[in-house]
């Protein structure tokens, strides 16, 4: 019985070991950068979501450990991110006010309900349903979103009495406020804060190099500068108060005695069931987010993420968010790609990072009483301006008319209308595009490139083909959507063929055929045989054979199923079709 009890913490002993030998001091190093770039931030967003700041700072701790357990990435860095906080103050917003419950309580319901839409999504293998925001859905939300993020930190950052969740709500507030003057003293505050952050980030990095840093740590500290400003900020308020006499401050953080949350349990039916469709809603776009930043640095590191871990990672944090006092929570990009550019090794980076920010909250939680609200609006600007990016814009209307529209409607949607409103409209218009290109798949006629066994575009280059044969081929798969097209395309491309005998469909293309796809070639046969025609089909995959097979395809077709384009075209020309003609491009 010892042994066996033995075994166990020596092998515990044996993983730590080595992994203090390999990555405990690059996770180290990475969990105290990233601590520097969370604190601002964390007090920020939770200002964002309508939620006291100290909530900012739960939502940064438990759900790092939760993610820390269950999720695949080692360089995804999970907490409040600016969209979902937006998302989730518009979310709690009207449902406290209905239901006469606190804010935050809403913000708990929602992040447990997060959490088991994720747990569901995971168990149920939905994690596919991401493609429901394809790229021009989340390139124009992210970008209203960020817009529309920064235009509402404009009171905050002036000292302006307004509010609104969209641009029109905002000024339509700003028209009816009985101040609309910016505070001096705030609007001097924000507009400083915000250029120096800007130059930071601008020629920072630029400035510590030529100072003599390496590339990367300049790169790495100016990244963490907001903390500089944050600490200047701080000083500078509880030296001169009296010149800092009107400014809205964030109030004192602590993490000690005293500290209490609303309990869930606490919380109306009616609030749990109000907020199940924003928890389905803002679960997915948490999703796609954390994802897609998770893939997009494990590709850069060589390392495989398993998107239903994630779900399972982010129904962890956003679970542990819920009964610690926090917020939803995602992957964020900006504190993901500093974990990644600090050395991150493992997923141990989350522990590390949850213990230094706890310790320095601690240590510091009341010094932030004379923090300006107006510096942390300016936190925010600058982090959500950076998404902006416009080059999506420039690729769709080079590639895409209709998806560049399609983004366009979103952002100017998300500005006008809402997150909601615009993301629902975004899916609808997606799914009506793609159904609109299925309807119509692209086919071809096809010949034989003289001297080989290669089939190509008829009008794009100089083929052979045989004047009793029409050779097609069919890039899409047969399903519902688009199968009715075959007939009339057939028709109007037999009518120039006046000595027609044989029609191939050469099948190459197709992934698979439903049902309405199948009773459509078999009604095709059937009108091919009234007029003395036969049908062939060629270049079937395996699985679309298989299920042709238990239909007897053998029965019904006319013609033969041809391994080949090239065998069918030998055959039926050794059958008695003349020498084929060529045809130019």
């Amino acid at each position: 019985m010892p042994e066996n009890t033995a075994a166990p913490s020596a092998s515990h002993a044996l993983r730590w070991s080595a992994y203090a030998r390999s990555a405990l001091a690059d996770d180290l190093v990475a969990a105290l950068i990233v601590t520097i770039l969370l604190v601002p931030q964390s007090l920020a967003y939770a200002m964002l979501a309508g939620l006291p700041p100290v909530v900012g700072v739960m939502a940064s701790l438990l759900p790092i450990l939760g993610y820390a357990a269950f999720g695949s990435s080692t360089s995804l860095a999970v907490g409040p991110v600016a969209v979902l906080a937006m998302m989730t103050a518009q979310a709690v917003g009207d449902v406290a006010a209905a239901h006469e419950v606190t804010a935050h309580l809403a913000a708990l319901v929602l992040a447990l309900e997060m959490a088991a839409v994720f747990l569901v999504a995971a168990l149920l293998r939905l994690e596919t349903l991401a493609a429901l925001l394809g790229a021009p859905v989340l390139h124009g939300f992210i970008t209203g979103a960020s817009l529309v993020i920064a235009v509402g930190q404009l009171p905050a950052l002036l000292g302006v009495q307004a509010g609104g969740s969209t641009v029109v709500a905002l000024g339509a507030s700003l028209a009816q406020s009985a101040h609309p003057f910016p505070h001096a003293t705030t609007a001097a505050i924000g507009l400083l804060t915000l250029l120096v952050l800007w130059g930071l980030r601008r020629f920072g990095s630029s400035v510590l190099q030529t100072l003599g840093l390496k590339p990367r740590s300049a790169q790495l500290l100016a990244r963490t500068a907001p903390i500089v400003v944050v600490g200047a900020s701080i000083a500078w308020v509880a030296g001169f108060p009296t010149l800092a006499e009107g400014v809205a401050l964030s109030g004192r953080i602590s993490l000690g005695e005293g500290l209490s949350f609303p309990k869930l349990w606490e919380a109306p039916v009616a609030v749990w069931t109000a907020l199940l469709g924003p928890a389905v809603l803002l679960g997915l776009v948490a999703y796609v987010e954390s994802l897609a930043v998770a893939e997009a640095l494990g590709a850069r590191r060589g390392e495989k993420v398993s998107p239903r871990r994630e779900l399972y990672g982010l129904a962890a944090a956003n679970a542990a968010a819920s009964v610690s006092g926090g917020m939803p929570v995602t992957g964020g990009f900006a504190r993901s790609i500093v974990n990644f550019d600090a050395g991150a090794r493992t997923r141990m980076v989350g522990v590390w990072t949850a213990l230094f920010l706890a310790l320095a909250i601690a240590l510091l939680g009341d010094m932030l009483q004379y923090l300006p609200r107006a510096v942390l609006a300016a936190t925010i600007v600058i982090a959500v301006l950076s998404l902006v990016d416009l080059s999506p814009f420039v690729l769709a209307w080079r590639y895409s008319r209709t998806e560049f529209a399609l983004m366009l409607m979103v952002t100017l949607l998300t500005l006008a209308a809402g997150v909601k409103e615009a993301l629902l409209a975004g899916v609808v218009v997606a799914i009506g595009v793609l159904l609109q290109r299925t309807a119509r798949p692209h086919w071809t006629e096809v010949g034989r490139l003289a001297g080989t066994e290669v089939f190509r575009n008829v009008n794009r280059f100089e083929v052979e083909t045989l004047p009793e044969v029409l050779s097609i081929r069919v890039d899409e798969s047969l399903v519902f959507t688009n199968s009715r097209w075959i007939s009339d395309t057939l028709s109007s491309a037999m009518a120039r063929r006046p000595r027609l005998r044989h029609v191939v469909l050469m099948m190459s293309g197709v992934n698979g055929i439903d049902l309405t796809g199948l009773e459509v070639l078999m009604q095709l046969d059937r009108e091919l045989r009234t007029r003395g025609l036969q049908l062939h089909f060629s270049e079937l995959k395996g699985p679309v054979r298989d299920r042709l097979d238990r239909t007897a395809v053998s029965d019904w077709l006319s013609g033969r199923i041809f391994m080949t384009q090239a065998e069918a075209f030998a055959t039926l020309q050794a059958e008695g079709v003349p020498s084929p003609p060529t045809r130019a491009a």
